[in-house]
C-alpha cells in the first residue's frame, strides 16, 4: 500500500525539491500544505499549480492570516518578549501554527508521516517537530535535509535544475529568505560573514533611512487590554492593523534589525530581519505598560519576558508552562488600554505622547506642592525604614572597628587570655 506524507510545503527552493525526492525515496504520496500568513500574494501565487507540478497530488492552501496575529503574535506582544535583545520572533512565532494545521490536515487524510523542509542545523526543525510530538506523536517524521546527500543550497539549486523545478534562488542571489505579515528575514550569501554589512538592494520591506521623508511622521496606536486595536483612531482588526503599520513604519525606514543570534543547536548564525509594524507595536506597548504598571509588577513582567521569548523561540508553544505565562500576563494586561505616539523619522523613533485613564502617572502627585495622598514629611519615616539595613549594617561595621582599635592600643601583658 502506497504510503501518504503531508509536506509542509512554502514553493521555495527547499520543499519544492522535497516534493520529487520524497516520491522517489518512500515510494509515496505527498499532501502538501501550504500557508498563508501574511506573505503576499506574490509568493503565494500558482504555489498550489507549483507543487502540482513537482508531483504532489495535492497541495492545501491555509488561509491562517487572523490566526497567526490574533493567537499568536499578539500574546507574544503582551508578554513583552524578545530574544536575543533584538529579535521579534516572527519565524519562531508562525511554526507551530504552520505545524498545527500540518497536523490537523494529516489526521483527516489519514497520513501516514509529516515531513518538513528545515535543516539540520536550524531552529525550525526543532519548532516543526516539538508540535508534532505534541499534537500527533504516533506519526513518524521525516527531514530530508538529515537524509540525503544535499550539502548546500548551491547542490539544492542544481538538483532543482536537474529536475525541470521552477525556482526563486540563484546561485549569484542566494540569501534564504522567510516572509509572513511580522517580518520578513534574510540569511545566507554575504550576511554569513558578521562583519560584512547588509547591500542595499537586499531589503524588500523597508526603504533605505537615508531616502526615507525629510518630515516627521506621528503615528498613535491605540491599546485595549494589551492588544493594539487602532491606528491613528481608525478601529482595526488583527490582519488589517498589522499592516497598517507595516506600511507606515516601512516607509520610513524603521524595523531594520541586524542580529547574530543563538541557535538552539549552539552555534551562532548572523540574519537581518525586516518588521516595520512589529517595532512600532512593541515600542508603544512597552511605553504603555510604563505608564500604568507599578513598579513591582513590571519588574515582575520584565523577569518572565526572556523567558517566554526563549519559549517561543524553542517551539515550546504547546505547553503548560506558555499557559501559566499567559495566565499572568493576562492579569497584567487589564489595564493595558490607552494610546501612544510615535513619531518616526529617517529610520528612527521616539515616543511623543501616552495617554491612559489608568495611568498611575498623576500631575497632582508629582508636583512640589501638598495634597491629601502624599504629604513630604512622611518621607523621613519611609527612608528611615528603608535604609533600616543599611544604619544596622554601619553600626555593626562601627562596632567592630572600635573594638579592633582597641584591642591594638592595648599592651600585649594587659591582655587576658582565655
Amino acid at each position: 500500500m502506497t504510503k501518504t506524507i503531508v509536506l509542509a510545503y512554502s514553493g521555495g527552493l527547499d520543499t519544492s525539491i522535497i516534493v520529487p525526492w520524497l516520491r522517489e525515496h518512500y515510494n509515496a504520496r505527498v499532501i502538501c500544505v501550504a500557508a498563508d500568513i501574511g506573505q503576499g500574494n506574490d509568493e503565494l501565487k500558482g504555489v498550489r499549480e507549483k507543487a502540482l507540478a513537482s508531483g504532489a497530488e495535492e497541495c492545501y492552501v491555509e488561509d491562517l492570516r487572523e490566526e497567526f496575529v490574533r493567537d499568536f503574535i499578539f500574546p507574544t506582544v503582551r508578554a513583552g518578549a524578545i530574544y536575543n535583545r533584538k529579535y521579534l520572533l516572527g519565524t519562531a512565532m508562525a511554526r507551530p501554527l504552520i505545524a498545527k494545521r500540518q497536523v490537523e490536515v494529516a489526521l483527516r487524510i489519514g497520513a501516514d508521516a509529516l515531513a518538513h523542509g528545515c535543516t539540520g542545523k536550524g531552529n525550525d526543525q526543532v519548532r516543526f517537530e516539538m508540535t508534532f510530538a505534541t499534537l500527533a506523536p504516533h506519526l513518524p517524521v521525516i527531514a530530508p535535509w538529515r537524509e540525503w546527500d544535499i550539502r548546500s543550497r548551491e547542490d539544492a539549486i542544481d538538483y532543482a535544475t536537474a529536475k525541470g523545478i521552477p525556482i526563486a534562488a540563484t546561485k549569484e542571489k542566494i540569501y534564504s529568505r522567510d516572509a509572513n505579515l511580522w517580518h520578513l528575514s534574510h540569511e545566507g550569501g554575504n550576511l554569513e560573514d558578521p562583519n560584512s554589512a547588509p547591500r542595499a538592494d537586499m531589503f524588500m520591506l523597508t526603504v533605505d533611512p537615508q531616502a526615507a521623508p525629510d518630515a516627521p511622521e506621528d503615528v498613535v496606536i491605540g491599546f485595549e487590554k494589551g492588544t493594539p486595536v487602532s491606528v491613528n483612531g481608525e478601529a482595526l482588526g488583527p490582519f488589517a492593523l498589522v499592516s497598517a503599520l507595516n506600511a507606515i513604519g516601512a516607509r520610513h525606514g524603521v524595523g531594520r534589525i541586524d542580529l547574530v543570534e543563538d541557535r538552539m543547536v549552539g552555534m551562532k548564525s548572523r540574519g537581518v530581519y525586516e518588521t516595520p509594524g512589529g517595532t512600532l507595536i512593541y515600542s508603544a506597548h512597552s511605553e504603555l505598560e510604563q505608564l500604568i504598571l507599578d513598579r513591582k509588577t513590571l519588574s515582575a513582567k520584565d523577569m518572565i519576558a526572556p523567558r517566554y521569548a526563549d519559549l517561543v523561540y524553542e517551539g515550546r508553544w504547546w505547553t503548560t508552562e506558555r499557559e501559566a505565562y499567559d495566565a499572568f500576563v493576562t492579569v497584567t494586561q487589564e489595564r493595558i488600554t490607552g494610546t501612544v505616539t510615535l513619531r518616526l523619522y529617517k529610520g528612527g523613533m521616539q515616543v511623543v505622547g501616552r495617554e491612559s485613564e489608568h495611568a498611575l502617572y498623576d500631575e497632582r502627585f508629582v508636583t512640589f506642592g501638598e495634597d491629601d495622598v502624599y504629604q513630604q514629611s512622611d518621607a523621613a519615616g519611609f527612608i528611615r525604614l528603608f535604609a533600616l539595613p543599611n544604619r544596622v549594617r554601619a553600626i555593626k561595621d562601627q562596632e567592630l572597628a572600635a573594638a579592633r582599635e582597641l584591642i591594638a592600643a592595648t599592651p600585649v601583658e594587659e591582655l587576658t587570655v582565655v
